[in-house]
């Protein structure tokens, strides 16, 4: 049921950002009365289709390969490599009897739509749910634990996050920004115990917190805790902890974090350790036999008092607030790209494909999590979209800057070959991200 949860959420996720994609093209190419032989979400590749039916001169339909969409456009070369066209006088209602202005427009539609479906969904997301954030000050009575990445860096457990890059911490996610990871130098400053401290994240900071578990193996919140459910024929179970008790020490040393419960159990793989506990405001002892894994059985129950605080803007604000969004995912995806290219950042860890996706998503239908993360794919399908490769929009766009400069267009067989090295291109990029969406499922 989980894993149909996370295909289902994909898909309808999926449908939506390519019907309104692809919407935008067709609705440029018919205000300018080019026509459109095709509108198909999903592709008919060989010629196979789940449902079609025909309205004027298009086709609409639905293939069986969920890998994009398409609209086919008359007079103009295409992932279909259609050239019949070529044989033939051009049409009035031909793409490529248009002016170069409109068959920019033309081109352009499906990013124009993409970016403003990602401003009118974060737009009402942020005015229908509001935004939540953890402030910053329930780290103050007990700091956060340093994992293996962050007390490479310099953290300490305890420390007290109080500012990133000179700006002050107000809120706990603030922690998780991309530009953490995306900068190079970051400053973040923490108070020890009555010290300041300053700590400056290596350059190559991206790669390694990408490659070594990324922000679960970075930072978390200290939290006290208590024991959860018992896992039956457990050693919790044989021990005699029950749901509700307060674990205090462990052989003597004290586990008043979550923490220090780990690292106590950590030292005593299989070993027999003497817990001290409180049940129901009294105290006593349990003989108990920690596993190979350093593990006991049972949940753990969080007891921190984490009080997060909603702020409900208003219609006008909430689109301030999106915009921001918008363009912050526009300007990381850039220099993430970028990182990328130049090896700062490991292509494994960045690139993924539907499945990695998929995974994001999750195995339960959150609406707020849903329309959130639609949104953000949207702005960012306008991105990939707009990068200057061929059979992309971008591509396709320099073409007709290079008409517009000219004064006159690239022959068919140049846009012909440059569309079949494009697909070939984003065929191999697609095969990277499955690849990469499979060997990290296997890790």
């Amino acid at each position: 049921m989980d894993i149909f949860i996370k295909i289902l959420q994909l898909i309808t996720a999926l449908s939506i950002l390519v019907i309104v994609h692809e919407w935008g093209h067709f609705i440029a190419a018919r205000m300018f009365g080019i026509r459109v032989e095709k509108f198909f979400l999903f592709f008919d590749a060989w010629g196979f289709k789940l449902f079609k039916y025909k309205k004027g001169d298009t086709e609409y339909g639905i293939g069986w390969l969920p890998l994009g969409g398409y609209v086919k456009i008359s007079g103009m070369i295409d992932e279909s490599m259609d050239k019949k066209f070529l044989n033939t006088e051009a049409q009035d209602w031909e793409f490529r009897s248009k002016p170069v202005w409109q068959r920019m427009i033309v081109i352009m539609g499906g990013i124009i739509m993409n970016v403003i479906l990602g401003l009118v969904i974060f737009t009402f997301h942020t005015y229908y749910y509001g935004q939540t954030f953890l402030p910053a000050k329930v780290m103050n009575e007990n700091g956060i634990v340093a994992l293996d990445i962050g007390k490479k860096v310099g953290f300490q457990t305890g420390d007290v996050i109080l500012s990133i890059d000179g700006k002050k911490l107000n809120h706990v996610e603030d922690i998780r920004d991309p530009k953490i990871i995306l900068n190079k130098g970051v400053v973040i400053e923490v108070k020890r115990g009555e010290e300041i401290k300053k700590i400056t994240l290596p350059d190559d900071f991206g790669k390694t917190f990408l490659s070594q578990g990324g922000i679960n193996n970075f930072i978390m919140l200290r939290s006290k805790f208590g024991v959860g459910q018992i896992t039956k024929g457990s050693a919790a179970a044989e021990a005699g902890l029950k749901e509700g008790d307060e674990i205090l020490s462990v052989n003597g040393n004290e586990t008043h974090f979550f923490d220090e419960f780990v690292e106590q159990l950590d030292n005593n793989k299989s070993k027999e350790i003497t817990l001290k506990i409180n049940r129901d405001g009294a105290p006593s002892e349990l003989k108990a036999k920690v596993s190979a894994e350093g593990k006991l059985g049972f949940a753990v129950v969080d007891k921190s008092i984490l009080q997060a605080d909603t702020i409900h803007p208003g219609l006008a604000s909430s689109a301030g607030t999106a915009w921001g969004t918008a363009v912050g995912a526009v300007a990381d995806n850039v220099k993430g790209l970028g990182k990328v290219i130049s090896g700062d950042l490991p292509a494994n860890k960045t690139i993924q494909g539907p499945i990695g996706i998929m995974q994001i998503y999750g195995s339960k239908w959150e609406w707020n999590k849903f329309w959130k993360l639609t949104a953000l794919l949207s702005m960012v399908l306008a991105f990939m979209n707009f990068l200057p490769i061929p059979a992309l929009d971008g591509g396709y766009l320099i073409f007709l800057i290079a008409e517009l400069i000219r004064g006159k267009p690239a022959s068919y067989r140049v846009l012909e070959i440059s569309q079949m090295v494009g697909m070939a291109l984003i065929f191999l990029l697609m095969g990277f991200a499955f690849y990469n969406d499979i060997a990290n499922m296997i890790k």
